[in-house]
């Protein structure tokens, strides 16, 4: 009998969650008036096996999200024959830097000057493509709460985007943000992607090519489409409840 191998069970439980997330970004970009190919999805894998990332790479997946650099990098050298793109995207300890311009296609969670120095020190020691980096905003800290979270303040954004831009191996890709839990749009996920919509307006005046958005995950991709993310972040309505970290 001739014909593709049967699905396993993982692999139908994959496929019925890409289903779902495909179904919803479809009916955010026809409710925004956007195309669909204008939104790329990059599926947030950490915990989960690297054999998920594989089944996934086999449903059509191409852009993988980690936020743990040892995860991400075994994971990455795991898939190396296949053709991927790595986003990281968690808070990058400047002695992480190395390790990451090992693999990773875009940076998400650039926050400060002196991060933006040990990329570029890093990737221009190695022969590799520009590394696409975006700078992270944290809306949450322009009403001057949430200082616990990863980001800049958007008053930030010019001087940190100015640094990225004039870095050697780095290109600026554009921004990224997580809708606040504190702060005047803690709930208000559509407030605070419209806010960064307007950030990313002004940083598009100055460096016309930082078009990404990159905004958005399972509970609130749609607000974030509709507020012009280019990028959105989907880990458990992809892969479903995440494993027990023990």
């Amino acid at each position: 009998m001739y014909g593709c191998p049967p699905m396993s069970e993982r692999e139908r439980e994959l496929a019925a969650g890409l289903a779902r997330v495909e179904e919803r970004i479809i009916r955010a970009c026809g409710a925004a008036g956007r195309a669909r190919d204008e939104v790329t999805l990059v599926v947030v894998t950490k915990t989960y096996p690297v054999e998920d990332v594989r089944l996934l790479a086999g449903l059509g997946i191409r852009h993988f999200a980690e936020n743990r650099d040892q995860e991400a990098a075994r994971k990455a050298a795991a898939c190396a024959d296949l053709s991927l793109n790595w986003h990281f995207v968690g808070q990058l300890q400047t002695n992480k830097a190395r390790s990451v311009a090992g693999y990773a296609d875009y940076v998400h969670s650039v926050d400060r000057v002196r991060l933006v120095g040990a990329l570029s020190t890093a990737v221009t020691a190695v022969d590799r493509a520009p590394l696409r980096v975006l700078v992270q905003v944290a809306l949450e800290k322009e009403s001057g709460q949430g200082e616990g979270r990863g980001g800049v303040a958007p008053e930030g954004v010019p001087e940190l985007a100015r640094a990225v831009a004039e870095a050697p191996g780095l290109d600026l890709a554009g921004l990224m943000t997580v809708a606040p839990l504190t702060g005047a749009y803690a709930g208000r996920p559509d407030a605070a992607f419209a806010r960064l919509r307007e950030i990313s307006s002004d940083l598009r005046a100055v460096h016309p090519a930082a078009t990404m958005v990159s905004a958005g995950m399972s509970a609130d991709l749609e607000e974030a489409i509709g507020a012009g993310a280019t990028h959105v972040r989907v880990g458990s309505a992809v892969l479903g409840v995440r494993p027990a970290l023990g």
